[in-house]
């Protein structure tokens, strides 16, 4: 198992209706249908009969490119195991989709596949057939055709005609009728109605929640029970969901010593960290600082701990650093370019277990070399790094700072990884937990007395966050938890109080609280 986390950005947001309606590319829509002020006046006082039911010399023959995308997508996600936001972007770009083509590609590839449940109660609604007699690629196709009529600015002749061009292009012309059969009866309600008939005749509140919101009933409780562990209190838990279904801004670190304001025009500054910067358009991948690794695509919120991280109180020493799981490398190049501020001669020792892994950590901590020459990149078990530095420096180890981001189930970053949902399980923390113990335990062996360690999550889970830390530190002598939402109130420009106030020692975000991944933060100090 990777002790890493995959940590890109989803590119480009959702895209804008074209001039020309041709193919009909739009925005996110709220979701009510016919007296949509967003509609093209021909189409405003047509019924959905009106504007789907077209001539087949009207209808596409064929898939348009933005379209094509988004499906290849959802089948490697499908048959790949792969993730949705580390295979779109590179196949947009091979493929010459751009622009608001390829921001049209995006959201209706990470859009279907985060309202994969929401979209499959509506298909089962009105099919013949179950949906598990339904070819895969078949209902990929109505997804998508779903996701464009229910959730995005397209007339729903064009969602209707075009997804049927991709039927055609990709299933065969008698799977494509049926698609057409099953889209015009979608248009027929707006998405309000369909939310009322699907979640009808279910009775429990949360299996409700559950089906109406997109998410796996087992992460609406373990959401819930996160923030009623916190001071958000669970009347927060429709707007957590709500925010996991929308997509984040793409962020851009700018790190230190690295690269300026200048190497990201027109981006604005973030909320949280000195570091961020918002990208309101365009691919970041074309951005000259991100390719060779002066900046990078990393979340606000995984900026902030890491900077936290960086600045906890410690007793002596500053200038000898660890990443215990450092893969893919948005944090240790963070990390280590904050070092490089502080002490130029440090070292910094960034460990992944997996070579593939640590690869990527190599490319993504290339130019922190400029800067810190002290840099290493080693391929081992983090849980064997603590004890080959015991007695260093001490019998608990040599480190002054550790940072252990450990592998967890991600459920912090879903508005990111929208297909993430439906991979997890419950039995997955089984695995997951002793795993982030040990690794705690290691950070732990390899810091000396007075150093600290920074325990983060990419999830609010209880038994992945403060679980894990308290049951560490039931074994670990000499061990004192610091404040880390005063350590990151004091590192950023918005102070972690008022309307954001949340009650220590461990500090959580959130996405609809902060606008950021879910992350989690412990400190500790040896």
């Amino acid at each position: 198992m990777s002790q890493g986390k995959s940590s890109a950005g989803e590119g480009s947001g959702p895209g804008e209706r074209r001039s020309s309606g041709g193919r009909g590319h739009g925005r996110p829509n709220s979701g009510r249908r016919g007296s949509s002020p967003n509609r093209p006046d021909g189409d405003r006082d047509r019924s959905p009969r009106q504007r789907t039911a077209q001539r087949p010399a009207e209808r596409a023959r064929d898939a348009d490119p933005a379209r094509r995308a988004a499906f290849d997508t959802l089948r490697t996600v499908a048959d790949s195991d792969a993730y949705a936001n580390l295979t779109l972007p590179p196949m947009l770009r091979q493929r010459g989709v751009r622009g608001r083509d390829a921001a049209f590609a995006t959201e209706l590839a990470y859009g279907t596949l985060r309202y994969r449940d929401r979209y499959d109660a509506v298909i089962a609604t009105v099919s013949s057939r179950p949906l598990a007699q339904l070819d895969p690629p078949v209902l990929d196709v109505l997804r998508l055709g779903a996701h464009q009529v229910l959730a995005m600015r397209v007339p729903d002749h064009a969602a209707v005609s075009a997804t049927v061009g991709l039927a055609r292009s990709t299933v065969g012309a008698g799977a494509a009728q049926f698609v057409n059969a099953i889209l015009r009866q979608v248009t027929q309600r707006p998405l309000e109605e369909w939310l009322e008939i699907i979640g009808s005749e279910i009775t429990d509140e949360t299996e409700r929640l559950a089906l109406t919101s997109s998410h796996p009933a087992w992460i609406v409780r373990a959401l819930r029970h996160a923030l009623t562990e916190t001071s958000q209190g669970a009347e927060d838990l429709p707007a957590l969901l709500e925010a996991d279904n929308t997509a984040p801004a793409v962020t851009v670190v700018l790190r230190p010593g690295l690269s300026t304001d200048e190497d990201v025009p027109d981006a604005a500054p973030g909320q949280w960290t000195r570091t961020a910067r918002l990208l309101a358009h365009g691919d970041p991948a074309a951005l000259d600082a991100v390719r060779n690794s002066r900046a990078g695509v990393q979340d606000e919120g995984s900026q902030l701990v890491t900077l936290a991280a960086a600045a906890a109180p410690l007793d002596g020493s500053d200038s000898s650093w660890l990443d215990l799981c450092a893969g893919p490398g948005g944090k240790a190049a963070l990390f280590g370019a904050l070092l490089a501020e502080r002490a130029p001669g440090g070292r910094l020792l960034a460990n992944e277990i997996s070579a593939h892994r640590a690869r990527l950590v190599e490319q993504s901590t290339a130019a922190l070399r400029e800067v810190l020459p002290g840099l290493e990149v080693r391929t081992g078990d983090g849980r064997e790094v603590g004890p080959e530095h015991a007695g260093r420096a001490g019998p608990a180890g040599g480190f002054d700072r550790v940072l252990v981001d450990v592998p967890c189930t991600g459920l912090g970053a879903l508005r990111r990884r929208p297909e993430a949902r439906w991979r997890r399980t419950p039995t997955d923390l089984a695995t997951l937990g002793p795993l982030q113990r040990e690794l705690l335990t290691a950070a732990l062996a390899a810091t000396r007395p007075g150093g600290v360690v920074a325990y983060v999550t990419c999830s609010p889970h209880v038994a992945e966050t403060r679980m894990v830390v308290e049951d560490v530190l039931k074994r670990t002598e000499h061990a004192q938890v610091l404040d880390a939402v005063e350590v990151a109130s004091q590192v950023s420009p918005t102070p972690l109080t008022g309307q954001y106030h949340q009650d220590g020692p461990y500090l959580q975000l959130w996405p609809h609280r902060h606008g950021t991944d879910a992350m989690f933060l412990a400190l500790i100090r040896r």
